[in-house]
């Protein structure tokens, strides 16, 4: 996490992972086999196992010994580079998707060098790819690292996983925000010396990079590597995948020992949705995370899944700097907020896991905007009722649930007039931001899930960036060439209450449309 300097744009993207998904692949279809060796032998409690996430090898190894009183010795010089020559603070601490780290009793080591190295032939599936015995476990407590015949790292395994705890101030990081000057006549907008009319803004937000449909990318990205996908980006709210439906491709063996692998989960759906707004972060650190957690779980929702957790990506300033800290905790209280606000019968959906990059700097030597990236996972018993955005019976009925209000601050068209009205930077991002209404919202979640078990819906999407006529619009839009030919005719005068048309239309909320069956 550094300044974001274009003159260092080719030095900057070389700190980037890039990741090797047959590697991967390859690696968690051998790791699967491995697993099942240890279970059908009895081996299981002779082992533990992590990941190199954060941390790499040093908290991939320290995390597996500390919280039973043990240390560790690990031989830097024994790690797998792919490149040779690197420090060893790269080698103990770099993060790799590609690596896991395993512990085992003495007699299980061999085994495990063979399973990857020669039954799973790991070194020619990619360079330098291999299996190697890197340490081993101490009893003293102590965590050593060891480089070129030099001890680099000393010190008690649990005072590495404990870290230290301090308070660093924080300050409010929200500024006071005005709403721009726009004059609305009808279906005429006044934005300084711009005068346009809603088409015209519609047409520039379906041409703006931040909102014009993503289907060219996602149509042509070969993302389907095992092919449990049902619904993909752009057909419903959320991605639905269904992992039961073809065990076989993640059993090397042909079954998992011990598994108990039920027929009725044949059908389970698990959707996905992750979303977040940096625009809205810079009106509200805490409505932006808050709205972050609230539009992934109502896209879930939307598709007819139960939201079941949540996972965060949190990309914030210096937390050196009292306001840039306080964004942090803000977008977290939001996060939270939203979680516990829209608890499901009862129990909020917990937050499971997430990162957090710090000290993201602009060159003026400000932060970039407040943004949390929250992703909601949700369940359904039968993916084959997963309920898409597409129109898909002509004189079917469409039902609004929420209020149309007065809330386009960080919106897409404010956002879009100021790039017509070519206005400075934020002087068209406005102050009044969504605001989510957790009980009033919380009864609508109620409400579809349940119109959605009983298949009641025939389509549903929420209403989001670009408000009202971008969600009617991409409701007509056809899907996998199937389509398309279903027009709208909505009457909005009950909903839009005293807003002007373009804020009716273009303000956030959360829409169903309901047909009879």
């Amino acid at each position: 996490s550094i300044s974001m300097e274009e003159e260092k744009k080719e030095q900057n993207s070389g700190a980037v992972q890039e990741p090797n998904p047959f590697l991967e692949r390859h690696i968690l279809l051998s790791t699967y086999a491995l697993f099942d060796w240890l279970i059908a032998n009895g081996k299981l409690p002779h082992i533990s196992f992590k990941d190199l996430g954060a941390g790499g090898v040093v908290c991939s190894s320290v995390e597996q010994v500390a919280h039973r009183g043990f240390g560790a010795e690990i031989d830097l010089e024994k790690v797998h580079v792919s490149i040779d020559g690197l420090p060893a603070e790269v080698i103990a601490c770099a993060e790799t998707q590609e690596r896991f780290c395993w512990m085992c009793h003495p007699s299980l080591t061999q085994h495990i060098l063979d399973h990857y190295n020669k039954d799973w032939d790991l070194p020619s599936v990619a360079e330098k790819a291999g299996t190697s015995v890197i340490g081993h476990v101490t009893g003293d407590g102590i965590f050593r690292l060891k480089h070129k015949g030099a001890t680099v790292c000393e010190a008690k395994s649990e005072d590495i996983t404990s870290g230290l705890l301090y308070t660093r101030p924080t300050a409010n990081p929200d500024t006071k925000k005005e709403e721009p000057k726009i004059e609305y006549d009808g279906d005429v907008i006044h934005a300084g010396s711009l005068k346009t009319t809603i088409k015209e803004v519609f047409t520039a937000m379906l041409a703006h990079p931040n909102h014009a449909s993503k289907n060219p990318v996602i149509r042509r990205y070969d993302k389907d590597v095992i092919g449990n996908t049902l619904v993909e980006p752009g057909e419903a709210d959320s991605s639905v995948i269904t992992p039961f439906q073809d065990l076989q491709s993640y059993l090397p063996g042909g079954s998992h020992p011990g598994w108990n692998e039920v027929e009725e989960l044949a059908n389970t759906g698990v959707a996905f949705a992750a979303d977040g707004n940096p625009r809205y972060g810079r009106v509200s650190a805490y409505l932006e995370g808050a709205m972050a957690a609230t539009e992934s779980i109502c896209n879930v929702v939307a598709s007819g899944a139960e939201p079941r957790a949540l996972t965060d990506c949190l990309n914030y300033g210096n937390p050196e700097v009292p306001a840039q800290l306080g964004a942090l905790e803000q977008g977290i209280k939001g996060i939270s907020d939203a979680a516990k606000g829209l608890a499901i019968e009862g129990d909020s959906v917990p937050v499971i896991s997430g990162n957090v990059s710090l000290y993201n700097g602009t060159p003026d030597g400000g932060a970039i905007p407040p943004s949390a990236i929250v992703c909601c996972v949700g369940t359904m018993p039968d993916a084959k009722k997963t309920v898409t955005m597409r129109l898909k019976k002509p004189g079917s009925k469409l039902f609004l649930l929420g209020a149309r209000k007065d809330e386009c601050g960080g919106s897409a068209l404010y956002e879009v007039l100021e790039a017509m009205a070519n206005a400075k930077r934020d002087e068209f991002l406005g102050a009044h931001a969504p605001t989510p209404d957790y009980k009033t919202l919380s009864a609508d979640i109620r409400f579809v899930l349940t119109a959605a078990k009983k298949s009641m819906l025939l389509s549903c999407h929420d209403i989001s960036d670009g408000g009202l006529l971008m969600a009617l619009f991409e409701m007509m839009l056809p899907q996998r060439g199937i389509g398309g030919t279903i027009g709208i005719n909505a009457d909005l005068t009950d909903c839009s209450g005293e807003l002007q048309p373009a804020k009716t239309l273009f303000s956030r909320g959360f829409l169903v449309f309901w047909g009879a069956l």
